[in-house]
């Protein structure tokens, strides 16, 4: 007699993860840090986030990034504390470009192919995000400064600023998300061997 799963077994197979691209995050992977990480991460923290699930990446390899365009550089963000300097943050959304272009890289994309798919809209997004991010920045700052705001009132403030982080969030990485799709190659790359700089000259 043919046995009926269980109700246990049928929503662990809804939510069993997609098999990745070899050397790639998968896509639920991917939405949980974006929406983790509406303020940003450190360049300690992209890399931590490819070498905790043993993908090869590198500081060395996001300066890289970086400077052939593939990335927006990183904003100067002030630590909370006395005497606690500034870090650098890149956006959320730049563990998918790197994503991306790994997975691009698995292809047999070139080195031009990669920076061609990148080229589109990408300054207007980026100066997107970072209007976004002054702009919040301001609302932060003025909701901690002196104000005659009842403390219930700069609570619900501080909260409201907090949800529009993420929603500004979300919204980047939608518009990034859009751009990939407009970008995307309709053609078959040209193989790695016969192309001038491969992929893998990005490591």
């Amino acid at each position: 007699m043919r046995r009926t799963p269980d109700r246990t077994e049928t929503e662990a197979s809804r939510w069993k993860p997609t098999p990745r691209v070899s050397g790639t995050l998968d896509e639920r992977e991917v939405q949980e840090i974006e929406q983790g990480s509406p303020g940003g991460l450190t360049s300690r923290q992209i890399v931590d986030v490819f070498e905790t699930r043993g993908i090869r990446f590198s500081e060395a390899t996001l300066r890289k990034y970086v400077q052939l365009g593939l990335l927006p550089r990183s904003v100067r963000v002030g630590r909370k504390g006395k005497h606690r300097g500034s870090c650098g943050i890149y956006p959320a959304h730049v563990v998918r470009r790197v994503n991306a272009v790994k997975g691009m890289m698995a292809d047999n994309l070139t080195i031009e192919e990669i920076q061609r798919s990148f080229v589109r809209f990408k300054d207007e997004i980026d100066g997107v995000e970072k209007d976004l991010r002054e702009l919040l920045t301001g609302f932060e700052r003025e909701a901690k400064g002196p104000s005659t705001h009842s403390p219930e009132k700069r609570r619900h403030l501080e909260q409201e600023i907090v949800e529009a982080k993420r929603a500004a969030g979300e919204l980047v990485r939608r518009i990034a998300s859009l751009e990939r799709h407009l970008s995307e190659r309709q053609e078959s790359a040209t193989s790695a061997a016969a192309a001038v700089g491969g992929g893998n000259d990005l490591y």
